[in-house]
Protein backbone atom coordinates (compact mmCIF):
# COMPACT_ATOMS: atom_id res chain seq x y z
CA UNK A 1 0.00 0.00 0.00
CA UNK A 2 1.10 3.55 -0.73
CA UNK A 3 -0.11 6.81 0.76
CA UNK A 4 -3.49 7.89 -0.66
CA UNK A 5 -3.34 10.60 -3.31
CA UNK A 6 -5.54 13.34 -1.87
CA UNK A 7 -6.00 14.87 -5.33
CA UNK A 8 -7.37 11.65 -6.84
CA UNK A 9 -10.93 10.37 -6.91
CA UNK A 10 -11.50 9.07 -3.35
CA UNK A 11 -12.95 5.79 -4.68
CA UNK A 12 -10.10 5.16 -7.12
CA UNK A 13 -7.17 2.85 -6.31
CA UNK A 14 -4.91 5.91 -6.19
CA UNK A 15 -7.25 7.67 -3.80
CA UNK A 16 -7.31 4.57 -1.60
CA UNK A 17 -3.53 4.19 -1.52
CA UNK A 18 -3.21 1.24 -3.88
CA UNK A 19 -5.07 -1.09 -6.23
CA UNK A 20 -7.73 -3.38 -4.82
CA UNK A 21 -6.70 -6.98 -4.42
CA UNK A 22 -9.01 -9.95 -4.41
CA UNK A 23 -6.53 -12.77 -4.01
CA UNK A 24 -2.98 -13.63 -4.92
CA UNK A 25 -2.41 -14.99 -8.40
CA UNK A 26 0.07 -17.78 -8.94
CA UNK A 27 3.31 -16.23 -10.21
CA UNK A 28 3.74 -16.73 -13.97
CA UNK A 29 5.67 -19.90 -14.65
CA UNK A 30 5.17 -21.27 -11.16
CA UNK A 31 3.87 -24.54 -12.53
CA UNK A 32 1.00 -26.95 -11.95
CA UNK A 33 1.88 -27.85 -8.37
CA UNK A 34 0.79 -24.45 -7.04
CA UNK A 35 -2.55 -24.37 -8.85
CA UNK A 36 -5.91 -24.22 -7.11
CA UNK A 37 -9.20 -22.56 -7.97
CA UNK A 38 -8.47 -19.48 -5.91
CA UNK A 39 -5.14 -18.82 -7.61
CA UNK A 40 -6.58 -19.43 -11.06
CA UNK A 41 -9.35 -16.88 -10.47
CA UNK A 42 -6.85 -14.39 -9.08
CA UNK A 43 -4.74 -14.82 -12.20
CA UNK A 44 -7.80 -14.42 -14.44
CA UNK A 45 -8.73 -11.13 -12.78
CA UNK A 46 -5.15 -9.95 -13.10
CA UNK A 47 -5.08 -10.96 -16.77
CA UNK A 48 -8.37 -9.19 -17.57
CA UNK A 49 -7.23 -6.05 -15.73
CA UNK A 50 -4.09 -5.95 -17.86
CA UNK A 51 -5.32 -7.21 -21.23
CA UNK A 52 -9.10 -6.83 -21.34
CA UNK A 53 -11.86 -9.42 -21.32
CA UNK A 54 -11.72 -10.11 -25.05
CA UNK A 55 -8.16 -11.38 -24.69
CA UNK A 56 -8.98 -13.99 -22.04
CA UNK A 57 -8.97 -17.62 -23.15
CA UNK A 58 -8.19 -20.76 -21.20
CA UNK A 59 -5.07 -21.24 -23.32
CA UNK A 60 -3.79 -17.71 -22.64
CA UNK A 61 -4.60 -17.95 -18.95
CA UNK A 62 -2.72 -21.24 -18.78
CA UNK A 63 0.27 -19.60 -20.45
CA UNK A 64 0.03 -16.71 -17.99
CA UNK A 65 0.28 -19.23 -15.16
CA UNK A 66 2.99 -21.27 -16.87
CA UNK A 67 0.86 -24.40 -17.39
CA UNK A 68 -1.08 -26.06 -20.19
CA UNK A 69 -4.71 -25.00 -20.55
CA UNK A 70 -5.83 -28.55 -19.76
CA UNK A 71 -4.44 -28.17 -16.24
CA UNK A 72 -7.06 -25.50 -15.54
CA UNK A 73 -10.03 -27.74 -16.34
CA UNK A 74 -9.47 -29.75 -13.17
CA UNK A 75 -10.63 -26.71 -11.22
CA UNK A 76 -12.94 -24.92 -13.67
CA UNK A 77 -14.79 -26.91 -16.38
CA UNK A 78 -14.72 -24.11 -18.96
CA UNK A 79 -14.66 -20.41 -19.74
CA UNK A 80 -18.26 -19.84 -18.59
CA UNK A 81 -17.51 -21.19 -15.12
CA UNK A 82 -14.27 -19.18 -15.12
CA UNK A 83 -16.16 -15.94 -15.78
CA UNK A 84 -18.75 -16.77 -13.12
CA UNK A 85 -15.93 -17.33 -10.63
CA UNK A 86 -14.25 -14.06 -11.63
CA UNK A 87 -17.44 -12.11 -10.91
CA UNK A 88 -17.99 -13.78 -7.54
CA UNK A 89 -14.36 -13.17 -6.57
CA UNK A 90 -14.48 -9.48 -7.48
CA UNK A 91 -17.80 -8.95 -5.69
CA UNK A 92 -16.29 -10.62 -2.63
CA UNK A 93 -14.09 -7.51 -2.34
CA UNK A 94 -17.15 -5.83 -0.86
CA UNK A 95 -16.97 -8.13 2.13
CA UNK A 96 -13.34 -7.28 2.74
CA UNK A 97 -13.90 -3.52 2.43
CA UNK A 98 -13.85 -2.03 5.94
CA UNK A 99 -16.06 0.87 4.82
CA UNK A 100 -18.87 -1.44 3.64
CA UNK A 101 -21.22 -2.79 6.31
CA UNK A 102 -23.20 -6.00 5.89
CA UNK A 103 -26.01 -4.75 8.13
CA UNK A 104 -27.69 -1.37 8.42
CA UNK A 105 -26.32 -0.77 11.91
CA UNK A 106 -26.29 3.01 11.39
CA UNK A 107 -29.46 3.30 9.33
CA UNK A 108 -30.43 2.16 5.86
CA UNK A 109 -29.20 5.34 4.15
CA UNK A 110 -25.72 4.94 5.64
CA UNK A 111 -25.79 1.26 4.57
CA UNK A 112 -26.71 2.14 0.97
CA UNK A 113 -24.16 4.96 0.72
CA UNK A 114 -21.37 2.68 1.93
CA UNK A 115 -22.43 -0.12 -0.39
CA UNK A 116 -22.58 2.24 -3.39
CA UNK A 117 -19.08 3.55 -2.78
CA UNK A 118 -17.82 -0.01 -2.26
CA UNK A 119 -19.22 -1.11 -5.61
CA UNK A 120 -17.80 1.99 -7.28
CA UNK A 121 -14.37 1.19 -5.84
CA UNK A 122 -14.62 -2.24 -7.48
CA UNK A 123 -15.60 -0.68 -10.80
CA UNK A 124 -12.67 1.75 -10.71
CA UNK A 125 -10.19 -0.91 -9.60
CA UNK A 126 -11.37 -3.48 -12.18
CA UNK A 127 -13.04 -1.55 -15.03
CA UNK A 128 -12.44 -4.37 -17.52
CA UNK A 129 -14.07 -6.90 -15.18
CA UNK A 130 -16.96 -4.78 -13.92
CA UNK A 131 -19.32 -5.18 -16.94
CA UNK A 132 -19.51 -8.90 -16.12
CA UNK A 133 -21.14 -8.02 -12.79
CA UNK A 134 -24.18 -6.69 -14.64
CA UNK A 135 -24.17 -8.93 -17.70
CA UNK A 136 -23.45 -12.41 -16.35
CA UNK A 137 -26.74 -14.26 -15.84
CA UNK A 138 -27.64 -14.86 -12.19
CA UNK A 139 -28.01 -18.32 -10.73
CA UNK A 140 -31.56 -17.27 -9.74
CA UNK A 141 -32.92 -16.19 -13.15
CA UNK A 142 -35.95 -14.40 -11.68
CA UNK A 143 -33.78 -11.61 -10.22
CA UNK A 144 -34.49 -8.32 -12.01
CA UNK A 145 -32.36 -6.47 -12.84
CA UNK A 146 -29.94 -9.36 -13.18
CA UNK A 147 -27.00 -9.32 -10.82
CA UNK A 148 -24.58 -12.20 -10.62
CA UNK A 149 -23.99 -12.01 -6.87
CA UNK A 150 -26.92 -13.52 -4.98
CA UNK A 151 -24.99 -12.85 -1.79
CA UNK A 152 -25.27 -9.14 -2.51
CA UNK A 153 -29.00 -9.34 -3.29
CA UNK A 154 -29.66 -11.41 -0.16
CA UNK A 155 -27.80 -9.06 2.19
CA UNK A 156 -29.41 -6.00 0.56
CA UNK A 157 -32.95 -7.31 1.00
CA UNK A 158 -32.29 -8.51 4.56
CA UNK A 159 -30.79 -5.14 5.56
CA UNK A 160 -33.72 -3.13 4.22
CA UNK A 161 -36.40 -5.45 5.64
CA UNK A 162 -34.62 -5.27 9.03
CA UNK A 163 -34.77 -1.46 8.70
CA UNK A 164 -38.56 -1.47 8.39
CA UNK A 165 -39.10 -1.84 4.65
CA UNK A 166 -41.89 -4.20 3.64
CA UNK A 167 -40.90 -7.04 1.32
CA UNK A 168 -42.55 -5.21 -1.59
CA UNK A 169 -40.78 -1.92 -0.86
CA UNK A 170 -37.43 -3.69 -0.29
CA UNK A 171 -37.67 -5.28 -3.74
CA UNK A 172 -38.63 -1.92 -5.27
CA UNK A 173 -35.65 -0.33 -3.55
CA UNK A 174 -33.34 -3.08 -4.81
CA UNK A 175 -34.49 -2.49 -8.39
CA UNK A 176 -34.19 1.29 -8.27
CA UNK A 177 -30.86 1.22 -6.44
CA UNK A 178 -29.16 -1.45 -8.54
CA UNK A 179 -30.47 0.03 -11.82
CA UNK A 180 -29.05 3.43 -10.89
CA UNK A 181 -25.78 2.06 -9.56
CA UNK A 182 -25.01 -0.42 -12.34
CA UNK A 183 -26.19 1.96 -15.06
CA UNK A 184 -24.07 4.82 -13.77
CA UNK A 185 -20.97 2.70 -13.26
CA UNK A 186 -21.25 0.95 -16.63
CA UNK A 187 -21.30 4.38 -18.28
CA UNK A 188 -18.35 5.44 -16.13
CA UNK A 189 -16.19 2.48 -17.14
CA UNK A 190 -17.27 2.86 -20.77
CA UNK A 191 -15.64 6.29 -20.71
CA UNK A 192 -12.39 4.44 -20.07
CA UNK A 193 -12.86 2.56 -23.35
CA UNK A 194 -14.28 -0.61 -21.80
CA UNK A 195 -16.88 -2.58 -23.76
CA UNK A 196 -20.07 -2.84 -21.74
CA UNK A 197 -22.16 -5.12 -23.94
CA UNK A 198 -22.27 -8.81 -22.92
CA UNK A 199 -20.07 -10.90 -25.18
CA UNK A 200 -21.04 -14.36 -23.98
CA UNK A 201 -24.11 -16.43 -24.64
CA UNK A 202 -25.80 -17.46 -21.38
CA UNK A 203 -25.11 -21.15 -21.85
CA UNK A 204 -23.63 -21.17 -18.40
CA UNK A 205 -27.01 -20.57 -16.76
CA UNK A 206 -28.10 -24.22 -16.28
CA UNK A 207 -24.74 -25.11 -14.78
CA UNK A 208 -24.88 -22.05 -12.54
CA UNK A 209 -28.34 -22.97 -11.28
CA UNK A 210 -27.35 -26.59 -10.66
CA UNK A 211 -24.13 -25.57 -8.93
CA UNK A 212 -25.71 -22.99 -6.61
CA UNK A 213 -27.35 -23.96 -3.34
CA UNK A 214 -30.26 -21.52 -3.23
CA UNK A 215 -30.86 -22.65 0.34
CA UNK A 216 -28.12 -20.16 1.22
CA UNK A 217 -30.35 -17.33 -0.02
CA UNK A 218 -33.75 -17.80 1.68
CA UNK A 219 -34.85 -14.20 1.19
CA UNK A 220 -34.14 -14.28 -2.54
CA UNK A 221 -36.11 -17.54 -2.83
CA UNK A 222 -39.01 -16.29 -0.68
CA UNK A 223 -39.34 -13.12 -2.78
CA UNK A 224 -39.09 -14.89 -6.15
CA UNK A 225 -42.56 -13.70 -7.25
CA UNK A 226 -41.74 -10.06 -6.50
CA UNK A 227 -38.22 -10.21 -7.92
CA UNK A 228 -39.45 -11.75 -11.18
CA UNK A 229 -41.94 -8.97 -11.98
CA UNK A 230 -40.99 -6.71 -14.89
CA UNK A 231 -41.71 -3.16 -13.74
CA UNK A 232 -39.29 -1.53 -16.18
CA UNK A 233 -41.71 0.96 -17.72
CA UNK A 234 -43.06 2.24 -14.40
CA UNK A 235 -39.57 2.41 -12.87
CA UNK A 236 -38.25 4.33 -15.87
CA UNK A 237 -41.03 6.91 -15.56
CA UNK A 238 -40.50 7.28 -11.81
CA UNK A 239 -36.74 7.70 -12.22
CA UNK A 240 -37.27 10.23 -15.00
CA UNK A 241 -39.72 12.24 -12.88
CA UNK A 242 -37.22 12.26 -10.00
CA UNK A 243 -34.48 13.49 -12.33
CA UNK A 244 -36.67 16.25 -13.75
CA UNK A 245 -37.55 17.30 -10.21
CA UNK A 246 -33.88 17.53 -9.31
CA UNK A 247 -33.14 19.56 -12.45
CA UNK A 248 -35.98 21.92 -11.52
CA UNK A 249 -34.18 22.59 -8.24
CA UNK A 250 -30.92 23.17 -10.13
CA UNK A 251 -32.66 25.64 -12.45
CA UNK A 252 -34.39 27.44 -9.58
CA UNK A 253 -31.22 27.76 -7.50
CA UNK A 254 -29.04 28.58 -10.48
CA UNK A 255 -26.35 26.10 -9.57
CA UNK A 256 -24.67 23.03 -10.97
CA UNK A 257 -25.38 19.57 -9.55
CA UNK A 258 -23.09 18.74 -6.66
CA UNK A 259 -19.88 17.02 -7.62
CA UNK A 260 -17.36 14.83 -5.84
CA UNK A 261 -17.53 12.80 -2.71
CA UNK A 262 -20.20 14.06 -0.29
CA UNK A 263 -19.36 11.69 2.56
CA UNK A 264 -18.58 13.18 5.92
Amino acid sequence: MTEPDETADPDSPEGRGGAASVMPAAPPGSGRGSLDRRRILGAAIEYIDENGLDALTMRRLGAHLGVEAMALYRYLPGREQLLDGVVESVIDELYGDPDVHLAAAHGWQDYLQRLAHGVRRIALAHPEVFPLVATRPPAAPWVRPPLRSLRWVESFLDALIASGFTEESAVAAYRAYSSFLLGHLLLEVSQKGVKISPQDEPEGVPEAIEGTDLGNYPTVVRLEALLSLDESAAEFEEALENLLGRLEVVLREGRSPRRGDTRT
